[in-house]
């Protein structure tokens, strides 16, 4: 629950505002198996969902012996927007929620600077929250650590207290909580499933809602 009024809502991107956790898992998981790294499109969301892919290459790079080809990282963007062109929708009922909601927000996402302002656009979601958009790429430390809620709080000028965080990770919540803020799970996503709701409340999550239909009332609450 809020301890003070809120001043911002910070939303999180891919598997919040816009579809793409399966795509970018699809392609990613391909990508890595092509370079020599046994892991499937279900091992790859489990571990990584929510974190940087730089950070994703990192650990992966360390655990397994394998050096990754430098050309990986734009290989799997160029394919993961040639997706995104295809595929790519908004999340169910996620328009009307942000527009519901008259408290400032913005975004703060793992991706990507390119990648993000390409989902955003692709789906018709930009206009919503430009220019407030940052990505992980602006901080040292991406998801789980703290910094990017912090960042983007500072520049929008609202106290982390006084911020409510809409997330759909474990590696988002608990940047969230790290950040001190109210934290709301969500779980519209095509790549949730039964297991998504207890692993982002066991992750420090305030509330966690079934989908973004049920945001409003959320944030309502949280705000009180």
């Amino acid at each position: 629950v809020a301890r003070v009024r809120t001043e911002l809502i910070i939303f999180d991107c891919d598997g919040v505002l816009v579809d793409s956790e399966l795509i970018s898992a699809r392609v990613q998981a391909g990508a890595l198996n092509a370079a020599g790294v046994d892991i499937d499109e279900a091992a790859l969301r489990s571990r990584f969902t929510g974190i940087p892919d730089r950070e994703m290459y990192r650990i992966i790079e360390a655990e397994t012996g394998i050096r990754l080809p430098d050309s990986l990282d734009a290989a799997a963007s160029a394919a993961i927007r040639e997706s995104y062109d295809r595929e790519l929708r908004e999340i169910p009922g996620v328009e009307a929620a942000v527009r519901e909601l008259s408290l400032p927000r913005c975004v703060a996402s793992s991706a990507a600077p390119d990648k993000l302002r390409h989902g955003l656009k692709v789906t018709g979601l930009w206009h919503l929250f430009a220019p407030h958009v940052f990505s992980a790429s602006m901080v040292a430390r991406g998801k789980p650590a703290p910094d990017l809620f912090l960042h983007a709080a500072k520049e929008m000028r609202a106290a982390p207290v006084a911020t409510i965080v809409i997330e759909d990770s474990v590696a988002g919540v608990t940047a969230g909580v790290r950040a001190g803020m109210t934290v709301i799970g969500v779980c519209g996503g095509s790549h949730c499933d039964a297991t998504t709701a207890d692993a982002l409340k066991a992750a420090g999550a305030d509330v966690v809602v079934a989908s973004m239909r049920d945001l409003g009332d959320a944030v309502r609450t949280a705000s009180r």
